[in-house]
């Protein structure tokens, strides 16, 4: 997802929106290569239509990144455990309804070749 907005405020709006309940949860922490670390905020849930658990994690930390192949993006939306009667294909349309996104990309973690993935999967 691209945004201006913080991330307690996207949190807010997906939960109205898409009837998640998101709070706030551990971040993700990092190391960088100097020793300092680097925290990530992390926001996990639920989705009330079904048992599919949501994490919105930041994918910046001041000029740091979690994802450096995913520059371009602010915050990773991630789905799991998703009920197979669920139609993924319609979330970018109803994130789109959410103003201050701009932007919505659908990528395969499992496919990105980034060193930190390992820590969002």
């Amino acid at each position: 997802l691209v945004t201006t907005d913080p991330d307690y405020k996207l949190s807010l709006k997906l939960n109205q929106l898409l009837r998640f309940s998101l709070k706030n949860a551990a971040a993700v922490e990092l190391k960088d290569s100097s020793g300092k670390v680097q925290i990530f905020s992390r926001f996990s849930g639920m989705s009330a239509s079904n048992d599919t658990a949501v994490h919105l994690i930041a994918n910046r930390s001041g000029k740091n990144f979690l994802l450096k192949t995913l520059k371009n993006v602010d915050y990773l939306l991630l789905l799991r455990e998703v009920d197979n009667n669920e139609d993924l294909s319609l979330f970018p349309g109803k994130l789109k309804e959410i103003e201050s996104i701009t932007a919505v990309f659908i990528a395969d973690l499992s496919k990105l070749k980034d060193k930190n993935v390992k820590y969002i999967l």
